[in-house]
């Protein structure tokens, strides 16, 4: 899609100068639109055309939500002790949950009408007679609480009041997660909530990357103040605002005892006492909550050090021209046969391997050593958790709370990546369908964020109106001053992780200030031909049992080492001489820049079509796939602050850390660099469909990882969206059920098994054992290769053996084609890039157990590509030699049903070992959703789906 000329004059004045893009100030702004902004900002929401609706809905009852488990993620201490004895739940705290589990069951006969069922009405307001409770925390704002889910829906009469009231609402609904999350943020969480190995393992994990100071954060505020125009200004006013309503709730709650139970089991606040204090919030803490959102969900490159590792192994095993070409067949940037977002042949081409690489740094074989990150270990830091039998203010009364934070309050897994930086946890999906092919003719979307099953959710819901602000839908909790994602008054909007590469990897010479030979240990580094200290960052932290956490006393320091190139991650030498290897992401110094984006998206009088859209979305620097629907259009664009990088970059592998190889226009000062224009990246308006499940974007938009190839979970997506979209009249309830049809599909039984069952039934299999094993895989297949339950509460599966034979053979079967050919130090190297395997089962995977998401990263391309090249099918794109058997058949054969044997053989014990949750051998359990406690409360399993944790699904057949 080519961009269009924006129709109204507030378009026109964004189209150009305005926009929040680091390198690109807005402090340009011109003073007619300055003044068009602050008329637009004053303008009432909800203000309808004459002959619109008088809330300003267009949406007539035909857009829906869910977000599990429940709006309240707030519970006293005698409500935790309750749910922990009685198993009882505080209300709205898991009322969404049950509707959420049971599309996994009801999608075959869903229809429109039945869609209320599984989702929640989003229309605007409450209506009357459904009112459970209105809470007026100032005169210029109320805040209205529904029966039937209890989301806040804030009305406001003043903007500040608004906010306030946005601010209040997220008090009474995650007050304790906002403050964890800001701990996080500041590398600050075992000191604030305990010393267990995963609140260690966690803030060791984040704080290297967004290793800010006070001064850092505070700057980053002023950075958009003053760079930001009228609408910087607003945003940091709404959050101040945000931050008053937020406070305020705070001091209510400490004084009449409603605060978190959290706050007493951590002994922040004695339960006997009630001594202690919640430390208030600062606007501050913004800016590190958008920094721990913006790592997870926003960020994409990074991990140049692996890759360069693994090409150096690559030629060593095979020559450095045909090992060279042999990575990149792995390294598929940009694969032929990757399913694509954008597929009607438009080129975006970023990231791409240039034909003549210039200023690469690759390290001298053997010479790479990890930055150490934790020193001056003591008590339990240094030897591990310890605990007491009686901890800190422990009383008969609350025994059944002892220990409860022992493991960590947050789960170790919450941040876990593929690899390195440049993957997240699987993350969200988007399908829509053009008017064109629709039984309405108005376009239908179902989408949403997979963030993650948490208990409360990280996210939190809400409606905002007010001056300025229209919108209903999920923030991130403390940072929703406006809806991140969700709807306005005739539009509706979502996101996917896009993780394209923002991220490189600098080689910077070592140096010593007295001019005497660096080493590889040096703290000084050459910049523009000074030798320059590194800066030193720091952060300590301490703690003692109490009474969730017995964990023993204990305490470490965290360091890292800080350049103009970004941080220090790794040391080497490169051509005998030693060097560090630092980490520069264009977003780092500029975590809540993209407040302006979402400003935009929240403002009914900027937001009028697809156009303006796309304009508020280029706005957002996060690595996002942006969609839109309207009654007229749907759209897609592509953001992220991309940097224009010096020519004959690969951003693949490390670069020398010179002038003549650093980003366009390249300051330090606050990070900012020239980024590449908006029509460069991928966007379009009215293709006849969408789907997105975090696959590659269109043609050219080269992968940040590896995993965008042959096989990619986006297929399931593609080939029911397709199909949908061919046959015409699609519904709200047809679209549905293909999301949730392939939310229940095995990727690698629809994919893949294909496949490997021709090299199997090649010939004739003798061993009778062998041929039941290929029969239950050929029924499984046959059948759809669905992970579902033989009826709706049985949890076992149809299928079950199937399923149990292909989670053991999996990864023996690609380790049996691959790893001869390959070679060990290959092999590790390769598999270091990307994980084998992702099955909703592999606790070992990127996202961890009971995560829900699953098949986003894995070897199911390369072994697609493999066999067919085996069974001499076409294969384009084909990796750089065969594997399998080497190419001959009958030992791939061989090799497969070795493998085969080995995996029909495992009993299910082994194949689900079990955990804290499951028995040993519980497959659907094993598979299971589980809310991850982020605070006292627990919830029940549900059944496994691949699904976005909040989902909509909206049908405009009006607007404005």
């Amino acid at each position: 899609m080519r961009r269009r000329t924006p129709r109204t004059a507030l378009g026109a004045v964004f189209g150009g100068k305005g926009r929040l893009r680091s390198g690109r100030p807005l402090g340009s702004l011109g003073t007619t639109a300055v003044l068009v902004i602050t008329l637009c900002l004053g303008a009432p929401a909800g203000q309808a055309a004459a002959d619109g609706p008088a809330n300003g809905d267009y949406c007539a009852g035909q857009c829906a939500d869910i977000l599990p488990p429940g709006a309240n993620g707030s519970a006293t201490l005698a409500e935790i002790l309750a749910n922990r004895v009685f198993g009882t739940q505080p209300a709205h705290a898991d009322d969404e949950l049950g509707p959420y589990d049971a599309l996994s069951s009801g999608y075959p006969s869903l229809t429109d009408d039945t869609l209320t069922q599984f989702f929640n009405d989003s229309s605007f307001g409450v209506p009357d007679g459904q009112v459970a409770s209105v809470t007026r925390p100032r005169d210029d704002v109320t805040i209205t609480r529904d029966r039937k889910f209890g989301v806040p829906h804030v009305r406001g009469t003043t903007r500040y009041g608004t906010e306030f009231g946005a601010g209040y609402a997220a008090g009474q609904d995650r007050l304790w997660l906002i403050d964890l999350f800001r701990h996080i943020g500041r590398g600050e969480l075992t000191s604030f909530a305990g010393g267990a190995a995963a609140n260690q393992g966690l803030e060791q994990q984040f704080w290297p990357q967004a290793p800010y100071t006070e001064q850092d954060l505070q700057r980053q505020v002023d950075y958009i103040r003053e760079h930001g125009g009228a609408r910087g200004a607003q945003a940091m006013t709404d959050a101040q605002a945000y931050i008053d309503g937020l406070n305020a709730y705070r001091v209510k709650a400490r004084y009449d005892r409603t605060f978190p139970g959290e706050y007493d089991l951590t002994g922040k606040i004695d339960p006997i006492t009630n001594a202690g204090e919640i430390e208030p919030f600062r606007i501050t803490d913004m800016i590190a909550l958008a920094s721990v959102v913006g790592s997870l969900f926003g960020g994409g490159g990074g991990g140049e050090v692996d890759a360069a590792l693994s090409l150096l192994a690559a030629q060593q095993k095979y020559g450095v021209t045909d090992g060279t070409r042999i990575w990149e067949s792995f390294r598929g940037r940009n694969d032929p046969e990757a399913v694509l977002t954008v597929h009607d042949g438009s080129s975006f081409p970023y990231a791409g391997r240039p034909d003549q690489p210039r200023g690469e740094a690759l390290p001298d074989p053997g010479s790479v050593e990890a930055e150490p990150l934790v020193y001056d270990r003591t008590g339990s830091a240094e030897q591990g958790a310890r605990h007491r039998k009686d901890p800190v203010g422990a009383s008969a009364e609350l025994k059944p709370l002892r220990g409860l934070f022992d493991r960590g309050v947050l789960p170790a897994d919450l941040f876990s990546r593929q690899g390195d930086a440049s993957a997240v946890k699987g993350m969200s999906n988007a399908l829509l369908v053009s008017g064109a092919h629709t039984a309405s003719g108005h376009p239908v979307a179902v989408f949403g964020p997979q963030t993650g099953y948490f208990a409360p959710q990280l996210l939190m819901m809400q409606e905002l109106q007010g001056p300025g602000i229209s919108a209903h839908g999920v923030s991130f909790a403390g940072i929703g001053m406006y809806v991140e994602l969700g709807r306005g008054q005739d539009y509706a909007w979502s996101a996917t992780t896009a993780a394209q590469d923002i991220i490189d990897t600098y080689a910077v010479r070592l140096c010593e200030p007295d001019g005497r030979a660096p080493t590889k240990q040096s703290t000084g580094y050459l910049y523009h031909g000074t030798c320059t200290p590194m800066e030193k960052l720091e952060r300590t932290n301490s703690w003692k049992p109490t009474l969730a956490d017995s964990t023993a006393a204990g305490s470490y320091r965290m360091q890292v080492l800080r350049t103009n190139y970004g941080i220090v991650t790794h040391r080497a030498t490169v051509g005998g001489k030693p060097v560090a290897y630092t980490l520069l992401r264009s977003t780092y110094r500029h975590e809540a820049d993209s407040i302006i984006g979402f400003q935009m998206l929240n403002d009914p009088s900027y937001v009028t079509d697809a156009r303006t859209f796309e304009q508020a979305a280029a706005h957002i620097n996060y690595t996002f796939n942006w969609f839109y629907a309207d009654s007229r259009d749907i759209a897609y664009f592509n953001s992220g602050a991309n940097p224009q990088r010096a020519p004959g970059v690969d951003p693949s592998f490390p670069v020398d850390a010179e002038p003549a190889y650093e980003w366009k226009d390249f300051d330090p000062t606050d990070n900012t660099a020239a980024r590449t224009p908006d029509a460069q990246h991928p966007n379009s308006i009215d293709q006849d469909y969408y789907i997105s499940w975090n696959n590659k974007q269109a043609e050219d938009y080269s992968a940040a990882s590896f995993s965008f190839g042959a096989v990619h979970r986006a297929d399931l997506l593609d080939e029911r969206v397709r199909r949908l979209t061919r046959q015409g009249g699609v519904t709200r309830a047809a679209l549905t059920r293909a999301m949730e049809d392939a939310a229940l599909t095995d990727l690698r039984g629809e994919r893949v098994l294909p496949a490997l069952l021709k090299v199997l039934r090649s010939k004739p299999i003798d061993d009778p054992a062998l041929g039941a094993a290929v029969q239950r895989l050929e029924s499984w297949r046959d059948d759809g290769a669905q992970r579902r339950e033989t009826s709706a509460g049985s949890h076992r599966y149809a299928h079950a053996d199937a399923v149990r034979i292909m989670d053991a053979w999996w990864p023996k079967l690609v380790e049996a084609e691959f790893r001869p050919g390959l070679g060990d130090p290959l092999w590790n190297a390769l598999t270091r890039d990307l994980t084998v395997d992702e099955s909703p089962s592999a606790s070992h995977g990127p996202t961890g157990g009971h995560a829900g998401s699953s098949f986003q990263y894995g070897w199911w391309g390369y072994v697609d590509k493999d066999i067919r090249k085996v069974l001499g099918e076409p294969v384009d794109g084909p990796l750089g030699t065969a594997y399998c058997g080497a190419g001959a058949l009958d030992a791939c054969r061989d090799a497969l049903l070795t493998s085969l044997a080995e995996a029909a053989a495992e009993p299910a014990t082994t194949v689900y070992p079990g955990d804290d949750s499951c028995d040993a051998g519980d497959q659907w359990c094993s598979d299971a959703i589980i809310q991850r406690p982020l605070g006292g409360i627990e919830h029940d399993p549900i059944q496994w789906q691949n699904r976005p944790t909040y989902q909509q699904v909206v049908e405009f057949p009006d607007h404005r």
